[in-house]
């Protein structure tokens, strides 16, 4: 209970009043209100204008005289209700037919048709009922649609700038405003780009030249450059993932930063009155060696600036940066920065030379651009398979359809089986991933480099002298796959008797995949010491038997000669293990 509290309560009857909608609404009639209703929230209530009843007078009639004029538009875009007022028992709600409308198109902040609210709107008021125009928008160009019947040609447009006169003209019933954008051309800019830390539009002064643009050569370290230099570090969480990755670890030396082509960079200038294009190459070095010199270029507003990496754009051989790695039998494994034109005898001497365990006949080189010509060559190959089992396997069906129904099934059957396999096949061939290896095709017998070909050093080379394998490999149709231990001048012939062939062995083409990664196949008629039964096996070399076919099908027809298939692979540098796909 509360001392000294003193409560008023006043009783009253709320009551309905009664209204009537008419006009053009959307669901005229006599509507029942309460009688706190006002013109606002009994138009919601009724649907309000219908599509061709206005928006802008929605009057309330009373006594024969209007008592109030609302603009919905004003009250929606603004929240103005100075308009809205209570209603009264046998107010009338007028809406009057719409006095017409205009478009606004463009960069207006609201976009869209908008009725009139007088015959004397202007675009500076309509322009306020959409919210005003954003800043991309450029006042200076506005074009306004008219049709005028009266006219043979009704149909008219003009431009002007939206300032002054232009927004006190009037908007007639039908107009399209458009309001177009300014346009994104900077008219005191220079930009930077290409091969650098980031591409910037930098603002322009007078007597700018380039080395303004670029004040430092680390403008022209980019970020994946900074990045590969902060990821040769890693701690906690990481360390894993390096481990993982520690056998790149040589393949990415002397890959942190992306090389500059310091002989040619390019202004791009525009001339604004004609709008052609100027190109103005320039020495990048020199910037920086010499800024008074002419490859120092002026600038003027809107010129473009690129700089070029040497993947970009390829310098010649002798200046290129060239880092090579030998491994392997040499006293100094690892990875060179040459200069141009070197070669594998400058390397060689540069690792110190060759160990006593050196096997001369199994080195391995490696290059990328040849990888690459590998797998367009290694591409075009599985293509042409495809299409030559595509025209087998229409051929067969031809074949089946002049059979019985019993035996084109049975073909059918059969054609799809081998089309599996063939398929599987083909996809086993594009997953081969050539290597990139050159073969130079030393003498089984040589003991020194002295043969070696005389080939410039590409960046990225590899050189890889193994240790004499103690093994010999020998596969395919044999009673058992081995490897076993080299013997001094034993033969082919040695080597398939221990594995032993089995019963459909094709012995006619049998061939050598040697370790230097060329193939040797029968050279002559006979198998034994005349052909190449009585080769001496060198160690590390592989020896092939592939299986005889009993039936031609799409898939064998074409890889019949698996020796000549042997011989295609190690052009690709996929070695002997390629082999097994045309085995299956």
């Amino acid at each position: 209970m509360y001392k000294g509290v003193t409560i008023n309560v006043s009783f009253g009857k709320l009551r309905a009043i009664t209204v009537y909608v008419v006009g053009q609404a959307k669901r005229p009639g006599t509507y029942t209100v309460s009688s706190l209703s006002t013109l606002v929230t009994t138009l919601f209530a009724s649907g309000g204008p219908n599509p061709n009843g206005s928006m802008r007078h929605l009057q309330v009639k009373r006594g024969g005289k209007v008592v109030a004029d609302l603009d919905l538009y004003a009250f929606i875009a603004k929240g103005d209700k100075s308009a809205d007022i209570k209603l009264q028992d046998g107010d009338s709600i007028y809406i009057p037919a719409a006095t017409g409308h205009v478009a606004l198109v463009g960069k207006v902040n609201t976009p869209a048709i908008y009725e009139l609210r007088t015959a004397n709107d202007t675009i500076e008021s309509m322009l306020d009922v959409a919210g005003g125009m954003p800043v991309v928008a450029d006042p200076r160009r506005a074009y306004l649609e008219r049709i005028d019947a009266s006219k043979s040609q009704p149909r008219s447009v003009e431009q002007f700038a939206l300032s002054g006169n232009g927004l006190k003209r009037t908007l007639k019933n039908g107009d399209v405003l458009n309001i177009t954008s300014i346009t994104p051309d900077f008219s005191n800019a220079v930009i930077l780009r290409g091969n650098v830390d980031q591409s910037i539009r930098a603002p322009f002064f007078p007597g700018m030249h380039v080395s303004d643009l670029i004040p430092s050569r680390e403008y022209l370290i980019t970020r994946s450059s900074i990045k590969r230099q902060n990821g040769v570090v890693s701690t906690g969480e990481n360390d894993n993932v390096t481990n993982e990755a520690a056998g790149n670890i040589a393949s990415r030396i002397g890959g942190l930063i992306d090389e500059i082509n310091w002989d040619y960079a390019v202004v791009e200038r525009i001339n604004r009155s004609d709008l052609t294009v100027n190109l103005i190459p320039f020495n990048l070095g020199k910037v920086f060696s010499n800024p008074s010199s002419q490859d120092n270029v002026q600038l003027q507003p809107g010129d473009t600036v690129t700089i070029f990496s040497q993947q970009d754009v390829a310098v010649p051989m002798d200046k290129r940066r060239v880092f090579v790695r030998v491994e392997g039998e040499v006293k100094v494994p690892g990875v060179y920065q040459m200069t141009a034109g070197e070669t594998l005898q400058n390397l060689l001497t540069r690792a110190g030379g060759a160990t006593a365990d050196a096997y001369f006949f199994g080195t391995a080189f490696y290059r990328e651009q040849v990888r690459v010509e590998q797998q367009v060559n290694l591409e075009r190959a599985a293509t042409k398979l495809e299409n030559q089992l595509r025209v087998e396997q229409s051929k067969n069906l031809a074949n089946s359809r002049a059979t019985t129904p019993i035996d084109a099934q049975a073909a059918e059957a059969q054609r799809q089986a081998e089309l599996k396999i063939a398929q599987e096949n083909i996809a086993l061939f594009r997953q081969m991933k050539p290597t990139g290896r050159i073969a130079f095709g030393l003498d089984p017998q040589e003991r020194s480099f002295a043969r070696l070909p005389q080939l410039k050093l590409e960046n990225g080379d590899r050189l890889v002298i193994p240790a004499k394998p103690e093994f010999v490999h020998i596969f395919g149709s044999v009673n058992a796959e081995a490897s076993p231990l080299w013997s001094p001048n034993s033969r082919v012939d040695d080597y398939v008797k221990k594995a032993g062939l089995t019963v459909d062995a094709d012995v006619e083409n049998i061939f050598i995949m040697r370790t230097d990664g060329s193939v040797l196949a029968r050279n002559t008629s006979s198998w034994g010491f005349g052909g190449i039964g009585g080769v001496i096996v060198m160690p590390g070399d592989s020896i092939v038997v592939p299986q005889k076919m009993d039936r031609e099908t799409a898939w064998t027809k074409f890889t019949k000669g698996t020796r000549e298939w042997a011989a295609i692979f190690a052009n690709f540098g996929l070695g002997a293990a390629a082999i097994q796909v045309l085995k299956q």
